[in-house]
């Protein structure tokens, strides 16, 4: 992306509508919170997709893509298992704020939960998140800075959920995938990443 093309408002809009959907989802009762983070999600990247419509050309999967995201969601998965190990050690209030991630999509089977992740959310948050949030930042500040202020936007908007390691916890994974992001310059590994990563450890093997 040139940076003549970086359009500050609507990138703005996208992300003031993100903070309110992240707060439904979170801090909202009523429909399940895996649907709502799926439709959330989905919305934004149409947004971003109706934004930056040149996205969808860069979409196609190869097994290059495929081999990258995989072994980069099983790397992630070992940093979140040591992670939680370190955390349980250092705070008291870490095994409970962990079981309340968890607690929020009680009552959705985990077949759903793991189908929603893989099909629907983990697709549509890298869509918007990296390719379209990310890139447009680091076509206006440069990599590094972009890569920092997209990660800690991403993080940011799940500062509604009250949730001290859920916050720490989309740091590390938003700074991980941007990361994958800026240095490959491609999106499928990194969507391939977020799917599986997101439905390995939400619902085939949670970190409870």
């Amino acid at each position: 992306m040139r940076r003549e093309e970086f359009r500050a408002g609507p990138l703005a809009g996208t992300v003031a509508l993100a903070c309110v959907l992240w707060f439904i989802a979170f801090a909202l009762g009523g429909v399940s919170f895996w649907i709502k983070i799926s439709l959330s999600a989905a919305t934004l990247a149409a947004l971003a997709l109706f934004l930056q419509p040149e996205t969808r050309g860069a979409l196609r999967l190869d097994r290059r893509a495929v081999a990258l995201g995989l072994g980069s969601a099983a790397g992630l998965y070992l940093i979140f298992w040591l992670g939680r190990s370190v955390s349980m050690l250092l705070f008291d209030f870490a095994g409970g704020q962990i079981g309340a991630i968890y607690q929020k999509g009680a009552g959705t089977p985990p077949e759903v939960v793991a189908l929603l992740l893989f099909f629907v959310t983990g697709p549509c948050e890298e869509i918007y998140w990296r390719g379209y949030l990310q890139r447009s930042l680091m076509a206006r500040f440069g990599r590094g800075a972009g890569w920092i202020l997209a990660t800690a936007i991403y993080a940011g908007v799940h500062l509604s959920s009250m949730n001290f390691m859920l916050v720490g916890a989309a740091a590390v994974a938003g700074a991980f995938w941007g990361a994958m992001y800026a240095r490959l310059g491609s999106l499928p590994p990194v969507i391939v990443s977020h799917s599986v990563w997101s439905a390995v450890i939400f619902a085939l093997l949670p970190m409870r």
